[in-house]
């Protein structure tokens, strides 16, 4: 391949847009030697061109019309990316620009849309600095624009705040997304056309189909196929091991999967009994542990559940944990039920659940440890369970996203529809709320305050 980069790549598109196909279908050795032989200036013109470089469903919407663009999209898309380069390009032509970055947590915010790979830090170029304020959530661009970082955890700090657009990434996975979308979009009220953008792979809560419902919404997006740049051996393992699943369609495919049809759990029920987190007391609190079958990568199922003072069971806790030996998700059992003042341990002896009470004695934790045998399959197991908070006798303190996901993909006639190959953080939740509301001893006469 020979050439330079084309002088006027930033005024002709297609012409760089073509020339970037041609580099992609060369070798990294071959890649590597023509970048050598081009001047720096060519090859950072070329770098700098992301309108090149995109693929179909990284780039904003044609026309004006829309005042939301969500960007569906599966594993390693480039959805990040998409979105550094789409803040950048604004803040570059708006010096007086606001820009609010809303993230799942301050740390996802920082880590992901800041200082990750395709973050902001990553796409500046080099003669547009970009510095970073940690310490006040804050960026300067070289323009003068400033973008503060926001977390959907905390929405009433988007109470007042006035933003002329706004990055929000994974909002499928905010832990309260209804009112921080609604107080972000109050203060979406700069300058003559305020935007936000949402990057996220779809989970159908209800925050994001109303989003996807709204007139002014565009949407792009695609696969994890779609990104050339992914490595062949990860798009393939990956293909393997969820093709045709609703997972793999969700995750790989990035498509907005409705709630299964029979479902014991539903993303609406679960939104419905969400409560804050905060200080309330507590009767008796569990820990149910759904052990893993081998070592090599399973997960064990850690789930903390407290039965309220006001007679509620409550979902306190998640800690699950994958890839770790019998020794190691014990002792996290037993952190966990320290850290919660838990009355019990309820495990799951099929799969060696025996050896939480060996760990349990072996860390000085005075608690009883029940062995439960399972008879039942998972998703029957969980019915009673599913009945309690449809009922309302039971709630969720905070999000859990991971555990949700499992439980919308257990159904009615025994089946189990979600991400993995087992259900072991719901059946973990299934074995604490079994033993504080349906087993006996719920009503032991015992007040923790967490």
């Amino acid at each position: 391949m020979s050439g330079a980069v084309p002088r006027a790549a930033a005024a002709e598109p297609a012409e760089a847009k073509e020339w970037v196909k041609r580099l992609r279908r060369l070798s990294r050795e071959e890649l590597e030697r023509v970048l050598a032989g081009l001047p720096d200036r060519d090859v950072e013109a070329l770098l700098r061109d992301w309108a090149a470089w995109a693929h179909e469903g990284q780039v904003p919407p044609d026309g004006e019309d829309w005042r939301v663009w969500v960007l569906l999209a599966g594993r390693g898309f480039g959805k990040t990316r998409a979105g550094a380069e789409w803040v950048s390009q604004f803040a570059r032509e708006t010096p007086d620009a606001r820009i609010a970055l809303v993230a799942a947590s301050p740390l996802e915010a920082r880590r992901v849309m800041v200082e990750g790979r395709s973050g902001l830090l990553a796409v500046a170029h080099a003669d547009e600095p970009v510095r970073f304020e940690p310490s006040l959530g804050r960026l300067q661009f070289a323009s003068g624009a400033q973008a503060f970082l926001y977390s959907a955890a905390n929405p009433e700090a988007l109470r007042g705040p006035e933003h002329h657009i706004a990055w929000c990434d994974e909002l499928a996975k905010w832990p309260r997304a209804q009112a921080a979308w609604d107080n972000l979009q109050l203060g979406l009220r700069l300058g003559e056309q305020p935007r936000a953008l949402v990057t996220t792979t779809p989970r159908p809560i209800p925050a994001l189909k109303a989003i996807v419902r709204e007139e002014h919404a565009a949407l792009t997006g695609g696969g994890t196929r779609s990104n050339p740049f992914l490595p062949e051996r990860f798009v393939l393992a990956a293909e393997r091991a969820h093709r045709g699943t609703r997972f793999g369609r969700q995750e790989l495919d990035g498509i907005l999967v409705e709630d299964i049809e029979g479902a014991l759990w539903t993303r609406d029920l679960i939104e419905r009994l969400r409560s804050e987190p905060g200080t309330r007391a507590f009767r008796r609190v569990v820990v149910g542990v759904d052990p893993p079958a081998s070592a090599k990568g399973d997960e064990c199922g850690i789930v903390v559940c407290g039965l309220g003072e006001d007679g509620l069971g409550y979902v306190l806790a998640d800690l699950s944990a994958r890839g770790l030996s019998p020794e190691g998700w014990a002792r996290k059992v037993a952190a966990g039920a320290r850290a919660y003042r838990a009355s019990r341990v309820v495990a799951e002896a099929n799969n060696g659940g025996a050896m939480v009470e060996t760990v349990l004695r072996g860390a000085s934790v005075a608690l009883p440890v029940k062995l439960v045998h399972a008879v039942e399959g998972k998703a029957a197991r969980a019915e009673p369970v599913s009945a309690l908070f449809e009922g309302g006798r039971a709630r969720f303190e905070g999000g859990f996203p991971e555990l949700e996901d499992q439980l919308c993909g257990l159904t009615l006639c025994g089946g189990y529809e979600g991400p993995g190959r087992s259900p072991d953080r719901a059946d973990a939740l299934v074995w604490a709320m079994t033993e504080l509301m349906l087993g006996p001893g719920r009503a032991e006469p015992k007040v923790r305050t967490l």
